[in-house]
């Protein structure tokens, strides 16, 4: 099999799977779903067009530098918001919680057809829509196209273990394994975020098993390792 690496880093992420109402949930590391939107957002697919083959690249994260869990209080309601009564409520304003991750990197892998993964590559380079790392006021920090990302004829996991670190870890305690999340249907960690449509009015989600597992220290990304290539003439 081949595999497509991505990085997923910037001040603020939010992988959110179980929100509701007022309150906004993040996932310590990126959901299914969530990758896939961007992938999609790359390719300009609308949301009504068929998802199913990027859906089922099998996906595995590596944790190069843990997220801070912060939250943000934002208020809605100031000009009057419509109550499930049917009544306009214009005095009481509604104060949600939004949590997101703050100074997090993340090297997300894909495994599957070698023909989509060149295609999704290319696309990174050279993305139709916006990317977005969860949310659309989060941006990345840095390139989500890494230059040596197509790693034809090489697993997921040993794409994983064998790509250079993308950030030095934040707790300097001495134990600078990296946390891994790959799926896996007999894992024990169970999660709402396998995308089957992202239709308007008609979004669903299936269940996804994963495990947990760690992966020795790599050596630092190099600045000159992932310079964008210029944009063809």
């Amino acid at each position: 099999m081949s595999t497509l690496l991505l990085r997923l880093a910037g001040p603020m992420q939010s992988w959110g799977v179980q929100s509701h109402f007022i309150y906004r949930d993040t996932l310590p590391e990126p959901s299914k779903s969530g990758v896939v939107g961007l992938l999609c957002a790359a390719l300009g697919r609308d949301r009504s067009e068929e998802i199913r083959d990027v859906a089922e690249l099998k996906m595995g994260i590596r944790v190069d530098r843990e997220g801070l869990i912060q939250r943000d209080y934002h208020t809605a309601g100031k000009g009057g918001y419509l109550k499930a009564s049917g009544q306009v409520e214009r005095k009481d304003l509604i104060v949600s919680y939004r949590d997101y991750l703050a100074d997090a990197a993340f090297l997300v892998g894909l495994e599957g057809n070698p023909a989509l993964l060149a295609q999704l590559h290319d696309a990174l380079h050279q993305p139709k829509w916006l990317l977005c790392l969860g949310r659309k006021a989060f941006v990345p920090g840095e390139s989500v196209w890494l230059r040596d990302g197509l790693r034809m004829n090489e697993s997921l996991i040993d794409a994983l273990r064998s790509f250079p670190r993308l950030r030095e870890p934040r707790d300097d305690s001495g134990d600078r394994r990296m946390r891994a999340v790959l799926e896996d249907d007999d894992g024990e960690i169970v999660r709402p975020d396998q995308p089957l449509s992202f239709a308007k009015g008609a979004r669903r989600f299936g269940l996804r098993r994963m495990t947990v597992s760690f992966i020795e220290d790599r050596p630092l990304l190099k600045e000159y390792d992932d310079v964008p290539l210029a944009p063809d003439t």
